[in-house]
């Protein structure tokens, strides 16, 4: 995969005040695809041919749903459930014969038996594929402002660096794009801002359990004591909970 520098959206994601710019640029990406998929995309006949292969996850139909546009969801269903009829008569009528107790002695493999077959159909989301391809762009973007701006770089630090799923990603792309002595000073100074805050947060975690101790009656908690545990949780799993999961408002 060619990457290309994105650098205006993630410029705009570290100006704000969050716990991981990266979570924002995701959900912000999310948000604008389900509303291109929803309005005239659905219209288009590569994306039908794309949505009618990969269909969509359990959370991507849910936030579609959500959305109340019933035509536009109503149509890319229905000829991605078209596809999946063949699909399933096709893998119904395979040999359904239950493997060997030991494998070995058998030369059939479960992994390719009709249950894996569904969960594989069923597995994929066309949202989440875009969704991957744009993310890894903006890690790139990042790592390269991290490398070549001081500016840029002093910002990531005072944010504290990224949520463990994102961070996993820059070392991914770090990996991928980088050798020598770029990958060995960008995953350094990944790895020392990101335990930093992650020390700085557990800290305050602890304190804020210490409110409810009898002895610490009447005292009143930190404001970083207080939102801890939120930020503890979006660091751990990404934006899930509070200000920082929070989608566009739509009128929809």
């Amino acid at each position: 995969m060619k990457y290309t520098l994105d650098t205006i959206p993630v410029l705009d994601a570290f100006n704000q005040p969050c716990q991981c710019p990266m979570c924002r640029l995701q959900i912000n990406c999310e948000d604008g695809y389900i509303d291109s998929l929803l309005s005239s995309a659905y219209m288009e006949p590569e994306c039908r041919i794309r949505t009618n292969q990969t269909g969509f996850c359990q959370r991507h139909y849910t936030q579609m749903y959500e959305r109340r546009n019933r035509l536009g969801l109503a149509l890319m269903t229905h000829t991605h459930l078209q596809d999946m009829i063949k699909s399933l008569e096709e893998t119904m009528k395979a040999d359904g014969k239950k493997p060997s107790r030991l494998p070995f002695f058998s030369n059939a493999s479960h992994e390719d038996g009709r249950p894996a077959r569904i969960r594989a159909r069923i597995g994929a989301c066309d949202i989440c594929d875009q969704l991957d391809k744009t993310m890894r762009r903006y890690a790139f973007t990042t790592i390269r402002l991290s490398l070549d701006k001081p500016e840029f770089k002093a910002k990531f630090e005072q944010i504290g660096g990224v949520c463990l799923p994102h961070t996993a990603l820059l070392l991914d792309l770090s990996e991928e794009t980088l050798s020598g002595r770029e990958q060995q000073t960008f995953e350094q100074f990944l790895s020392d801002v990101t335990l930093r805050k992650l020390r700085e947060i557990e800290g305050h975690l602890y304190a804020f359990t210490q409110q409810f101790d009898y002895r610490n009656a009447g005292v009143a908690p930190t404001p970083e004591a207080r939102d801890s545990v939120e930020h503890a949780l979006n660091r751990l799993a990404g934006a899930i909970v509070g200000e920082e999961a929070a989608r566009p408002a739509h009128n929809d």
